[in-house]
């Protein structure tokens, strides 16, 4: 059977030359004998994979000195919880309420302190990024950078001064340049750019290490686990490992800025097509279109479905929109080639031609 080109919103597609590395190293990882998913995370085998791991993400990411790196276990959800209980202390935060996640993190944070709702889009369906008015008491701001259900991201990185800035990168992670020295936490669930599920990437300013409440659950301890270095209890040895690969793929890419190029080039091949279409029409407003989640219509649901159908039978997959929002979403994370894209907007336009 031949591959698709997957456009699941995550899990997602990994790159190719990554599945065929795990294909080769399954059975047998290098001459260890074993495969990955059977070696002991203590064994000296595992560690050099992890140690690397750690390595090559520092170097993608452009991790500065006074970070802790951590691959934890739970996803981003986890971290909802996780960020209020170490870093709040009782307190109050910011959270810019720009997406489902981001709602998500903040009715959870709820339960730990108070939480300011420094600016939200929530009533405009989630169509931008709003603007936001933030607290000069709060412990910390929480921010979401790309929308992956409706397809927005932020089109700059907010000042926060000396209040730490915390990012939920989940959806965009690896697929841009950021400074990290302008967030004092970075988390995201791999399984959109990164790897399998089940791993969650944490970036820790060393300075807010050991601030959690007395409540909070070792395993989400951030001091804990950067003491552990994430091995306080088991973690997903095989999903650090498909991460490690990816990291290295993304290397011979030439590194995260070489990729955004990539990405701004498959992005504007979509909404080019979208804004002079006659069927389609994009749904996220233009400043603040998302680069990895391209959301559109056509207006009418029967014919929606029958455009996520015909695709399907293309070779174009998982296109349907999420449940809350319906409609169609491209998801075009740093694995998706070209080609995909430009085989997506061909079908397209055939579908126009006999729809419109």
């Amino acid at each position: 059977m031949n591959r698709v080109y997957n456009f699941a919103p995550g899990p997602s597609m990994l790159a190719t030359e990554v599945l065929e590395k795990v294909q080769k190293d399954l059975l047998c990882y290098g001459s260890t004998g074993m495969s990955v998913m059977e070696m002991s995370h203590r064994s000296k085998m595992y560690l050099e994979i992890f140690e690397k791991t750690v390595a090559d993400f520092k170097d993608v990411m452009g991790v500065p000195e006074g970070y802790k790196v951590m691959f934890l276990q739970g996803g981003a959800t986890a971290m909802f919880s996780a960020v209020a209980l170490n870093l709040m202390q009782g307190g109050k935060a910011d959270y810019i309420d720009s997406g489902n996640f981001a709602h998500n993190a903040l009715v959870e944070a709820q339960k730990y302190g108070e939480v300011n709702v420094a600016g939200s889009s929530r009533e405009d369906n989630y169509t931008y990024i709003p603007a936001y008015t933030l607290s000069p008491d709060a412990r910390y701001v929480h921010i979401t950078t790309n929308n992956t259900i409706y397809g927005t991201r932020y089109d700059h990185v907010p000042d926060t001064g000396d209040i730490p800035l915390v990012a939920d990168m989940s959806s965009n992670i690896l697929s841009e340049v950021y400074d990290v020295s302008k967030f004092g936490v970075i988390y995201a669930g791999a399984q959109k750019n990164v790897a399998p599920a089940g791993v969650v990437i944490l970036v820790v300013r060393e300075d807010l290490l050991g601030h959690e409440l007395p409540i909070t659950p070792k395993v989400m301890s951030f001091k804990k686990m950067a003491d552990a270095d994430s091995m306080l209890n088991t973690p997903n040895c095989f999903g650090i490992y498909v991460a490690g690969l990816t990291f290295e793929w993304l290397k011979k890419q030439g590194g995260v800025a070489a990729i955004e190029k990539v990405n701004i080039e498959k992005a504007n091949l979509l909404y080019d097509f979208l804004d002079n279409s006659k069927l389609f029409k994009g749904t996220a407003q233009e400043k603040y279109r998302s680069r990895m989640n391209v959301t559109f219509v056509t207006g009418d649901a029967d014919k929606d479905a029958a455009f996520v159908k015909e695709a399907t039978a293309r070779g174009l997959v998982n296109l349907k929109g999420h449940r809350i929002v319906g409609g169609m979403r491209a998801s075009i994370y740093n694995a998706m080639p070209i080609e995909g894209v430009v085989k997506l907007v061909e079908f397209m336009k055939e579908f126009e031609m006999k729809n419109a």
